[in-house]
C-alpha cells in the first residue's frame, strides 16, 4: 500500500493529466453527434471483430473434431475395399464385379434439428424427397445408429430416432453373433437396452453391439455401443443387457442416409412367404 502512495504521489500530476484527458474525451463524445456516431461505429466494429476472431477459433477446434471423424469413417471405407485384403490363395479369395454387388448406397445429410430429453425424440434432416430420401431408410453415423426415416417431403425429412419408444433394432453381439433387440427405455439418452439375450450366452462388461442384418433398413456391422451391465429380471427367462451408445445424440451435425436398392424386392419376398398358403 505504500509503494502505491509513493507511486501516486510521484506521478500525481501525469496521473491528473490522463484523468482530465478521460473527462474531456467524454464530454466531447457526449456532446458531439459525429464524434458520438464515430465512437460508436468504431467500437461496434473492435467488438465485431473480437467476436469474429472468437467464432473463428472455436470453429477451428471444432473442424479438429470433424477432421478426426472423417479420418475415421475413410479408414473404415478403405478397410472394406479389395485392396484391404491379403490374397494368399485365388481358391480362397476372389474379388468380382459379379459376384460383390453393391446393395447400400449413402446420402450425407445435415441435422437441423433434434431432441434427447422427450419420451418420444425426432430428428429433422436438411434433404429430402428430392434428394432420393423416402420412408423407412436407416439414419447412421460412424459412432453407429440414429434412426429411421418417418416422413419426407421435397426438401426435408423426420426421423424416428433411437431414442423413441417405438424404435426396435435387431442387433448383435460381436463376439459371438448371438442376436437381441435394442430399444430404448431409459431416461438416460447416452443408454439404451437389448433384450431377448438366451441365459446361457456369454456376456462380459465391454463387449461391443452392432446391428444384425437382418432387417432391409440397415447393414450388418454398424456400431451401436458397448456392454455396460446385464442381469435376468424377476420373472422373465431372458438377460437385459444395458448399453452404453458410442454416439453422443446431443452432438449431432451430420449423419448418412442408408439406402437399400434390394430393400424393395426383400421385402416383397419376405411378405409373399408370410401370406402365401403352402400345401404338402
Amino acid at each position: 500500500m505504500r509503494n502505491l502512495f509513493n507511486f501516486i504521489a510521484k506521478n500525481h500530476f501525469f496521473l491528473l493529466f490522463i484523468a482530465l484527458q478521460a473527462v474531456a474525451f467524454i464530454m466531447l463524445i457526449q456532446n458531439n453527434h459525429y464524434h458520438r456516431s464515430f465512437w460508436i461505429n468504431s467500437a461496434n466494429y473492435v467488438t465485431g471483430q473480437l467476436y469474429l476472431k472468437y467464432t473463428n477459433i472455436g470453429e477451428y477446434f471444432f473442424l479438429k473434431r470433424i477432421n478426426e471423424q472423417l479420418a475415421e469413417e475413410n479408414q473404415n471405407l478403405i478397410n472394406q475395399t479389395a485392396y484391404s485384403f491379403l490374397k494368399t490363395d485365388q481358391d480362397v479369395f476372389h474379388f468380382q464385379d459379379s459376384v460383390y454387388r453393391r446393395q447400400f448406397t449413402y446420402l450425407s445429410a445435415r441435422v437441423i434439428n433434434n431432441s434427447v430429453n422427450r419420451r418420444n425424440n425426432y430428428l429433422t434432416l436438411n434433404k429430402g424427397s428430392l434428394h432420393g430420401i423416402e420412408p423407412d431408410m436407416g439414419i447412421i453415423t460412424s459412432q453407429g445408429v440414429i434412426g429411421i426415416v418417418k416422413d419426407v417431403s421435397p426438401h426435408f425429412s423426420s426421423v424416428l430416432s433411437l431414442l423413441h419408444i417405438d424404435t426396435r433394432i435387431s442387433a448383435k453381439i460381436l463376439k459371438n453373433d448371438h442376436l437381441g433387440t435394442v430399444l430404448w427405455d431409459k431416461p438416460n439418452y447416452r443408454k439404451v437396452t437389448m433384450k431377448h439375450i438366451p441365459p446361457h450366452v456369454d456376456l462380459q462388461p465391454g463387449d461391443t453391439i452392432i446391428t444384425s442384418g437382418y432387417s432391409k433398413i440397415f447393414p450388418e456391422g454398424i456400431l451401436i455401443g458397448t456392454i455396460s451391465d446385464y442381469n435376468i429380471k424377476k420373472g422373465e427367462s431372458f438377460i437385459t443387457v444395458d448399453i452404453d451408445l458410442f454416439e453422443d445424440f446431443n452432438n449431432l451435425n451430420y449423419v448418412y442416409v442408408v439406402k437399400n436398392i434390394f430393400g424393395e424386392e426383400q421385402e416383397y419376398l419376405e411378405l409373399t412367404a408370410r401370406t402365401k398358403l403352402i400345401y404338402w
